[in-house]
């Protein structure tokens, strides 16, 4: 194994979720008067919380971002995620075998919420791999592009920085992986290389199939 510990994030890495929760996203921005298309909402928001946009919305809804209104669109997403949440193809047997390789040092960091995150992995089936190990960039002083919450979960695992592998999905991502001093592999399986070797990324795959044969 060239890794003592591999910390996953988890939207479009762990989880296909992402096109799910811009859809919900894109629905209630279209309420609020600002319209976009699905892959217009993925590029601004893929990567990002919602709050992190807090200005950009404000400014095309004219309206002020509400707690109200975050709680309405987390219960609005969940029950999509809940109803068509589906896992990233070859990613049981990835995870099955990293953790095996690694002796259990394995963890999921994400900038999501930490109830999403777990009921999501326990919607696909990979809960038991991940329980005790789960990091929310909600609970951490900063979220991604720092690299709060990989410092977070590398601690937790009593494992160096630079000793573990990141598998992520975006450059955002990326940029917190490669700022906490870790080896990032990013998953592209519809292209979009070049931008996330520029962010840092060591090497870019399209298959998670091919994932514990770059890392062991």
């Amino acid at each position: 194994m060239k890794f003592d510990a591999v910390l996953f994030d988890c939207d479009g890495v762990l989880v296909d979720s992402e096109a799910i929760t811009c859809g919900v996203l894109r629905d209630m921005l279209d309420e609020r008067g600002w319209a976009l298309t699905l892959q217009q909402c993925m590029d601004i928001f893929v990567g990002s919380a919602v709050t992190d946009k807090r200005s950009d919305i404000e400014r095309h809804t004219a309206q002020p971002l509400t707690h109200e209104w975050l709680m309405s669109f987390r219960e609005r997403r969940n029950a999509a995620l809940v109803a068509d949440i589906h896992a990233i193809p070859n990613i049981h047997a990835a995870v099955k075998a990293l953790h095996q390789a690694t002796a259990g040092r394995i963890a999921c960091a994400s900038g999501a919420d930490r109830f999403k995150v777990e009921m999501m992995l326990a919607q696909v089936g990979l809960a038991d791999y991940f329980a005790g190990k789960v990091f929310s960039g909600h609970e951490m002083p900063r979220s991604k592009p720092h690299p709060d919450v990989y410092l977070a979960a590398a601690a937790h695992l009593r494992v160096d920085p630079a000793r573990c592998a990141v598998v992520e999905d975006t450059s955002t991502g990326v940029r917190a992986g490669v700022s906490a001093g870790a080896t990032v592999f990013a998953y592209a399986p519809a292209g979009g290389t070049q931008a996330l070797l520029e962010a840092g990324a060591h090497q870019v795959f399209g298959d998670m199939a091919a994932l514990p044969g770059l890392l062991c």
